[in-house]
């Protein structure tokens, strides 16, 4: 038997029983909810023509990055919610101008997610 719920994780993950065309007792799980985590980013607007904003996210300092938004960002944060419990990410970021010329990386900061 392997139970789900979404939205929770069970121990153990799944037991064996025998079905025998009674009820089965004795067969326990304990359901824990899952921990939806995220990671806000904000920074100061650029001093040139900026007509948006690029994040890249790496699991190892230094990069390799990649690049975390489809589109240039237009506002001054960005959440990214698809970061896992206990993981490290670096996080760095781009102006693009008017020119469309990206601008080199910021400065890089980290964040660790707990773990539930």
């Amino acid at each position: 038997m392997t139970p789900s719920n979404t939205g929770y994780t069970f121990s153990p993950g799944s037991q064996s029983v025998t079905l025998s065309g009674s009820n089965v007792t004795g067969v326990n799980f304990t359901a824990t909810a899952q921990v939806a985590h995220s990671v806000t980013l904000s920074w100061a607007a650029g001093t040139s023509t900026v007509v948006g904003y690029n994040i890249y996210r790496s699991s190892v300092s230094g990069g390799p990055y990649t690049r975390m938004n489809s589109s240039l960002i237009t506002v001054l944060t960005y959440s990214d919610t698809t970061v896992l419990a206990g993981h490290v990410y670096y996080y760095v970021a781009t102006l693009v101008n008017s020119s469309n010329v990206e601008s080199s990386y910021s400065n890089e900061l980290s964040a660790t997610i707990p773990t539930p």
